[in-house]
């Protein structure tokens, strides 16, 4: 497996490299890259995303007839991976999941009005799956939804929760269940996020991000907003949680959040010596430089799997749960490196680094359950790559 880029590609990276430098604001970008919320919503990240439009980086990889400019796929990665380092917000959910899951099920009238307002970074979107009952079993899911002869479409009742962008997207993208059938008993919805049946009540995590309940009370829904099939939302969701845990988890912060910690640790003295010859924390970074390169070269393997145009399930749970376990092995050993005063939060003048650490330890445990919990990650490379049985 060739991981080098061609020139071509090489160019492409200099070029959006370029592109962010010349564009670097800290009412876009975060200062610290690993921390990249995607729960603040400002007029400047709409207009950077906009830009990004004119550059003609949004949906490269589409087709033509729907805006795109059929490039391969590792464009898209070189773009994410590239706006990460940056800590710039991420076009992956409108693009990736949802943009590529109406291209392969969408009907016409959903293509004509999504499509060319996603390509211009026009448009915002939440991701409605988890509930009380159904975090990390999205298939038990019971949000209704009930068919209206008479109006021609579904009335929606129920309850999601970590619904991360509901309070400044435009359109809700949600899984209801249409059928008591578990798995053929959902169906995709996509609603605009200004229904008057929606109540939004913040939940804030222990990463300083602010995530959602939304409740649904008599949520009409045309039948020209169902998303493929009625009973097939289950595959498109699975389908769209692979691009999720590839797309909203680029390697990029887990890098730069290394990349910090090697820099504090060259700078440092213990005991008046240099903490960088101490031998156990050079054995530390060691591990976690190569740790880092495990994830590089698993996320490769999500990349290869995609350009092939297969759903890379196995491939993304195991990039997934090493990505997000990796995020945490870095902010728990930089704890311990720094020792106590690593513990001060970002606000208090005598915190090392600023903060960071003890910021970025809190942040990465959302990582691990975003995208389907690392217990979850497990069970799928257990089944369906190791073919071991359900009740192992």
């Amino acid at each position: 497996m060739d991981f080098d880029l061609h020139p071509d590609e090489i160019t492409f990276e200099q070029e959006v490299v370029a592109f962010l430098e010349a564009n670097r604001s800290p009412e876009v970008m975060d200062s610290n890259p690993e921390h990249l919320s995607q729960t603040v919503e400002t007029p400047a990240k709409r207009a950077f995303m906009r830009k990004l439009a004119e550059q003609g980086w949004l949906g490269m990889s589409w087709p033509k007839k729907y805006g795109g400019q059929e490039r391969s796929g590792i464009y898209d990665f070189l773009l994410t991976e590239a706006l990460s380092r940056f800590g710039a917000p991420q076009p992956g959910k409108g693009v990736g999941i949802v943009g590529k899951t109406i291209i392969r099920h969408g009907n016409e009238e959903l293509k004509e009005y999504f499509l060319p307002r996603i390509i211009r970074g026009e448009i915002e979107f939440a991701i409605g799956y988890s509930e009380p009952q159904a975090g990390s079993d999205a298939a038990s899911m019971q949000l209704k939804a009930v068919h209206d002869d008479a109006r021609g479409g579904w009335v929606l009742n129920g309850h999601k929760i970590w619904t991360t962008s509901a309070h400044f997207a435009d359109w809700y993208w949600v899984g209801a269940r249409t059928s008591e059938h578990k798995h053929k008993g959902i169906t995709l919805f996509l609603i605009p996020m200004n229904h008057t049946g929606f109540e939004i009540h913040p939940t804030y995590t222990i990463g300083d991000e602010r995530t959602n309940e939304v409740f649904f009370n008599d949520v009409f829904v045309p039948d020209s907003h169902v998303v493929g099939q009625v009973g097939e939302g289950w595959t498109y969701i699975c389908e769209a949680l692979d691009l999720e845990r590839f797309a909203m988890l680029p390697v990029g912060p887990v890098e730069m959040k290394l990349k910090g910690l090697i820099e504090y640790v060259r700078e440092a003295t213990l005991d008046g010596e240099p903490l960088a010859k101490d031998p156990v924390v050079r054995k530390t970074i060691a591990k976690l430089c190569a740790d880092l390169e495990v994830a590089r070269k698993l996320q490769r393997k999500v990349i290869s799997e995609a350009l092939k145009d297969r759903v890379p399930t196995t491939e993304a749970a195991m990039y997934k749960m090493w990505q997000s376990q990796l995020g945490q092995r870095i902010a728990n050993a930089a704890l311990d490196l720094i020792g106590p005063d690593a513990a001060l939060k970002p606000d208090q003048p005598e915190a090392p680094v600023n903060g960071r650490y003890e910021r970025s330890y809190r942040y990465t445990v959302v990582d691990t359950i975003g995208g389907g919990t690392s217990e979850v990650q497990k069970n799928i490379i257990a089944r369906r790559a190791l073919g071991l049985p359900k009740n192992f």
